[in-house]
């Protein structure tokens, strides 16, 4: 059934809104997948809070070109077009897509936006494999919590050392009294 004008209208500007919001997008082939895996797909983003959506590639086109984004013609994409919009971790569709790839050889990324400029497959496959925000998080965390770690571990050494000292002084005294 063939779109109308007002919804094709509605889908552009919604599609625009989306593009000024994003911090990333990837763009990527899902003709050959059959419509469980895109919605395995389509929930695996959700649970990252990745917006994921099929759209007419002319659609697409209006909506990149009324916000300003010239460098990328989604017509020159070799079949149908599913784009991953995210608007808070900018690595997270790429990961997403690499990783569902990876069990899914026909779905292929053909680019994206990054940091307001079009990134090619490669660019995305080397965002994809870099850790997330939170496991750097976690890592410079754990990179200052090591020190204070290691001091409060030798502390407590010297301190049971201390005791076993005193200790040892303590019946060392009582035999000499006995």
């Amino acid at each position: 059934m063939a779109k109308t004008k007002q919804k094709k209208q509605q889908i552009i500007s919604e599609l625009e809104e989306k593009l000024k919001k994003v911090k990333s997008v990837i763009f990527a082939n899902f003709d050959q997948l059959s419509v469980k895996d895109v919605e395995t797909l389509r929930a695996n983003c959700e649970k990252e809070k990745v917006d994921f959506t099929v759209t007419k590639k002319s659609l697409l086109k209006i909506a990149l070109g009324k916000s300003n984004i010239k460098e990328i013609d989604p017509k020159s994409f070799a079949s149908g077009v599913a784009t991953a919009f995210s608007y808070e971790d900018e690595v997270a569709p790429a990961k997403i897509i690499h990783a569902f790839a990876k069990d899914h050889e026909t779905l292929k990324m053909y680019g994206g936006i990054f940091e307001g400029k079009f990134v090619d497959e490669s660019y995305l496959k080397q965002l994809a494999v870099l850790p997330s925000k939170n496991e750097l998080y976690a890592k410079i965390v754990g990179s200052i919590k090591a020190p204070v770690s290691n001091f409060v571990y030798a502390m407590k050494g010297n301190l049971n050392n201390l005791v076993y000292a005193l200790s040892a002084v303590k019946d060392k005294k009582q035999e000499s009294n006995n």
